[in-house]
Parts: C-alpha cells; sequence; structure tokens
C-alpha cells in the first residue's frame, strides 16, 4: 500500500484541490458547531405572484447537516437567518442555551460578516479591539464581537479547533456596484486571518482566495433568488470539508490529540 495515495502532504497542493466526498479528516471531529447566519442556516427563499417574499431556514439542507451526514459526525446549527456577531453575543446565544457546556464542540466552524458588513455597515475594527484579559471589554465593532465569540467558546472547551470562514469572491452586478462592498468583503478576509493569528488551534477556510467565484453563472446554478438552493448548500459542504481536510493533512502533528478534546485526558511524554 502506497500511503502516499492515501495521504497527500503535497506542499505545491492548493485548498480544495483535492475534493473529498466524505468529508475526509473532518470526520476526526465528533462534535462541530457551525455558528452562522441564513448561509449557514439552509435559508430558502419563497414567492408567488401578489405574495411578499419569506424566508425559511431548513437546518436539514444546512451545508452544516449535509456535512455531518458525509462525515458521520455530529453537527449543532448555531445559526439563523439576519445573524451578526454582535446579537450573537448580546442575545441570542445566551437565549438559545449555545453557551451551555452540555453543547460544548470540539470544533467551531464560524461563518459571519455579511449580515455585520453589507447590513448593519458596522465597522469591521481590528485584533486591536481585543481584550486578551476579558473579552467583556472588547470594543462594539465587527473585529470585537467575533473575537468574544471565540474567547467565549475558548473558556468553554479549552482545546476546541475553530476554523474561520472568509466570504467568497463575487462577480455580479450588485457586488460590483459598489467599490465598497468588495472593500467589506477583502477586509473580513483579512480579519479572519489575523485572528487565527492571534488565536490557538485556530484556521481559515479562505473560500474567498481558493473557493469559486460566486458569478452570475454560479448564481443561476446554486442560488434561488438571494441564497443559495439546496445544491448550493450541499456544494460548500463539500468545501467546507474538503479544506477542513487539507488543513489536517497538511498540519496532522498539532492534530494528533484531537480526540481528547473535551475530555480531562492528554497525552503528555
Amino acid at each position: 500500500m502506497d500511503i502516499k495515495k492515501l495521504f497527500n502532504r503535497d506542499p505545491s497542493e492548493k485548498p480544495l484541490d483535492v475534493i473529498k466526498d466524505d468529508g475526509g479528516f473532518t470526520s476526526i471531529f465528533r462534535t462541530v458547531a457551525v455558528v452562522g447566519d441564513s448561509l449557514s442556516s439552509g435559508e430558502l427563499e419563497a414567492i408567488e405572484p401578489g405574495c411578499p417574499r419569506t424566508y425559511h431556514d431548513y437546518f436539514d439542507i444546512s451545508w452544516g447537516q449535509y456535512l455531518a451526514r458525509m462525515a458521520g459526525i455530529t453537527v449543532y446549527n448555531f445559526t439563523r437567518g439576519g445573524m451578526t456577531a454582535s446579537e450573537y453575543c448580546n442575545s441570542f446565544a445566551d437565549a438559545m442555551g449555545y453557551w451551555d457546556k452540555s453543547k460544548a464542540a470540539q470544533a467551531y466552524i464560524i461563518a459571519l460578516g455579511c449580515n455585520d458588513l453589507d447590513g448593519l455597515n458596522q465597522e469591521i475594527g481590528s485584533v486591536d479591539d481585543i481584550c486578551d484579559e476579558d473579552w467583556h471589554f472588547n470594543k462594539p465593532t465587527f473585529a470585537g464581537f467575533f473575537a468574544k465569540i471565540i474567547q467565549h467558546y475558548k473558556e468553554i472547551q479549552h482545546d476546541a479547533v475553530f476554523f474561520l470562514v472568509t466570504m467568497p469572491d463575487e462577480n455580479t452586478p450588485w457586488y460590483n456596484s459598489d467599490p465598497n462592498i468588495a472593500k467589506r468583503h477583502k477586509g473580513q478576509h483579512d480579519l479572519m486571518h489575523a485572528l487565527a493569528e492571534k488565536f490557538s488551534n485556530t484556521y481559515v477556510i479562505d473560500l474567498h482566495e481558493y473557493g469559486p467565484v460566486y458569478d452570475e453563472e454560479f448564481h443561476k446554478l446554486f442560488y434561488t433568488g438571494g441564497h443559495l438552493n439546496s445544491a448550493g448548500y450541499y456544494l460548500t459542504a463539500k468545501m467546507i470539508g474538503s479544506y477542513i481536510d487539507y488543513i489536517v493533512r497538511h498540519n496532522m502533528e498539532k492534530f494528533n490529540q484531537a480526540g481528547f478534546i473535551g475530555t480531562p485526558y492528554k497525552y503528555c511524554e
């Protein structure tokens, strides 16, 4: 058996060069929590002639649940349409019990920014807005609130692994209508990398850099209205799982005790 055919660590490999149908090494995490908005909630839009547009979260077709079925793991949807990092910190997570230690996960995938930056036009901020001693004192910027989520879950599950998702690159009339949109999305991208540098056990799923461009043809296939359709959420699950597989394969030594996350044990020589 040639292990290299099963376990590729070619340094020239780029994320998403290899697409896994089963999530690959994502399966080493038995519990994963997804923190996100409508695009993480399996939200679908409905509209009929003479009727207002309505929005519906269907967790069963969210990319998190597609990933759960692919990889044979448990994925929690800590998500809701319209969610922002500030609302998650200020009310939503408390109201839903998502800080409860009984719901602690081995890994967290955090995908936020659309509503914060494109909807609320919130100041993006920087890692300078983070209070290392007490996250209660983070500044009220997108960076400050996003970091609160990481810091709070690190208190709940100290050795958990965090995957931060960048917003994908686009080429649509809406995206190109205002240069500030691209600037905001690039700012979210840069912040995710800065947070990954700051916090331990934290990695970036960089769909902006390595994912497909979400152009008009992509929207025709994988969107219905302004949200992904079932095929779009399924494709996203494949990309997320394949990206995590890439990260694990290329950093295997850092994940050799993943099975102990959430237990009182470690292997120390």
